[in-house]
């Protein structure tokens, strides 16, 4: 999350507001380590905010040019 939020430019409080979830929500999710942890409500506000804003997730073992999970903007 901290990654595609990067690439966009915005803090945690606009993925918030994109998403309709409250900044601790947001700040809890990016301080998980290695696994998000939300309900699977909350994490696909915040999937398709990042989604409508350009990003591409990339799922592990999907084509990347560095193999392995991340993110990118859209082309």
């Amino acid at each position: 999350m901290k990654a595609a939020r990067a690439l966009l430019g915005i803090d945690q409080q606009v993925l918030a507001a994109a998403a309709g979830v409250s900044l601790p929500t947001i700040r809890r999710m990016e301080a998980s380590a290695d696994t998000v942890r939300a309900n699977v409500d909350t994490l696909v506000k915040v999937v398709q905010a990042l989604e409508l804003a350009g990003i591409e997730l990339i799922a592990e073992g999907a084509a990347s040019a560095a193999a392995g999970r991340g993110v990118r903007l859209r082309s």
